[in-house]
């Protein structure tokens, strides 16, 4: 069966609609007209629109590909790699970044705003905590031969890690950011240009990287708080969700100004799903907050009993020497 995809159907259409009528666009944006031709949002569409033609999906392939190979290099020499990091960093990590920007979803991401708020929840605070868990650096460091090592050691030490590694910084870079995209016509500027909204995407990944790995990343980072500080900055997250979510639902104007409204959509009302976005973000961003909450909590109790069976090991080194000096004596 041959199969016509509605959306470059309509993107084929649009140059020669505007050739009639003598249009013309702005010189690096995409026609609104070229966004009308999305068939009604269904899963049957989310899974009929996939595509693996874009340059992340190299990206996640390649990564994909390093990380298994240094597993690979560990089994070989008979050093053992947790299971379960593999399965974070490959699945929910990179197949999450996968499963909202290489299916069907990509297809939406600019047509409607609750698509593009799970896409904005799944790359900034999903996919980096798993990411963290994976301990991709750790095992770089476990495998690298001795001079990338070297030189992979003094990029994770250097000062702009350190920089923007510190939590206080990464987690102001954290709230900051989607202010400073929906509330000003940034957002409007990356749904024109597709160039602008796939930096976006990338740049949703390296804010939550650079929150979430100092804060539940198991990779040797420099200036990490002890847990309590942790657990009180991972809290602070709590109510930004909600004060953005909120007033994303409040709002009295349309974020992207006439876009949204200009596609002419008979199966979306721009209103509602902008409500619909706002609630996506408040629900899942607390959600998220206090299920990685409840991680931390659990890493903190597990150092704990760590560090205490540390200390029992050293006070009992400590009476095997003092019961062997009194049998010398």
């Amino acid at each position: 069966m041959l199969h016509v995809d509605p959306i470059s159907l309509a993107s084929a259409a649009v140059p020669q609609l505007l050739a009639a009528t003598g249009a013309t666009t702005v010189a690096g944006a995409t026609p609104l007209a070229a966004e009308a031709g999305p068939p009604p949002f269904s899963v049957t569409a989310v899974v009929t629109e996939a595509r693996l033609d874009s340059w992340l999906a190299v990206g996640l392939v390649l990564a994909a590909g390093l990380y298994l190979y240094g597993v690979h290099r560990l089994r070989l020499r008979g050093d053992r790699w947790p299971i379960a990091r593999t399965i974070f960093f490959l699945g929910p990590g990179l197949g999450g970044i996968a499963s909202v920007t290489l299916s069907g979803l990509h297809a939406y991401d600019t047509t409607l705003l609750s698509v593009h708020m799970v896409q904005h929840m799944v790359l900034s605070m999903v996919s980096p905590i798993f990411l963290a868990l994976g301990a991709p650096v750790t095992l770089a460091l476990r495998t690298l031969p001795s001079g990338p090592r070297k030189r992979l050691l003094a990029v994770v030490h250097s000062r702009i890690v350190r920089v923007y590694t510190f939590p206080l910084v990464a987690f102001a870079i954290f709230v900051v950011n989607p202010f400073a995209l929906y509330f000003t016509d940034l957002y409007r500027y990356t749904l024109e240009h597709a160039w602008a909204h796939e930096l976006v995407h990338a740049h949703f990944i390296m804010t939550g990287c650079v929150f979430f790995w100092p804060l539940l990343g198991l990779d040797p980072l420099p200036g990490r708080w002890p847990y309590p500080g942790r657990a009180l900055l991972m809290l602070l997250s709590v109510p930004f969700h909600t004060v953005l979510g909120l007033t994303i639902m409040q709002s009295t104007t349309l974020f992207g100004g006439d876009w949204y409204p200009s596609l002419g959509l008979s199966w979306a009302d721009p209103w509602e799903d902008q409500v619909l976005a706002g609630g996506i973000l408040w629900a899942g961003g607390e959600f998220v907050s206090v299920t990685m909450l409840a991680v931390l909590v659990v890493q903190w109790m597990r150092q704990a009993e760590r560090e205490a069976r540390r200390i029992d090991r050293e006070l009992d080194r400590q009476e095997a020497r003092q019961r062997a000096a009194e049998s010398a004596a």
